[in-house]
């Protein structure tokens, strides 16, 4: 099972990945949100085609 981790880069934007179970990335959002909320709403749609999915917050 894959999970999604929303994290801030050094911008102050918010970001999310997409890591398959070995750790490897295989889907990001492509860019940088300006509110977390958005960046959830970026996930919400990707989680449609990846149900099982879970959401992760990472410390930078």
């Amino acid at each position: 099972m894959g999970k999604f981790e929303l994290y801030s880069d050094a911008k102050g934007e918010y970001r999310w990945r997409l890591k398959a179970s070995n750790g490897q990335v295989i889907a990001t959002g492509g860019q940088g949100y300006a509110s977390e909320r958005s960046a959830r709403e970026g996930i919400a749609s990707v989680k449609k085609n990846a149900p099982d999915a879970e959401v992760f917050e990472v410390d930078k």
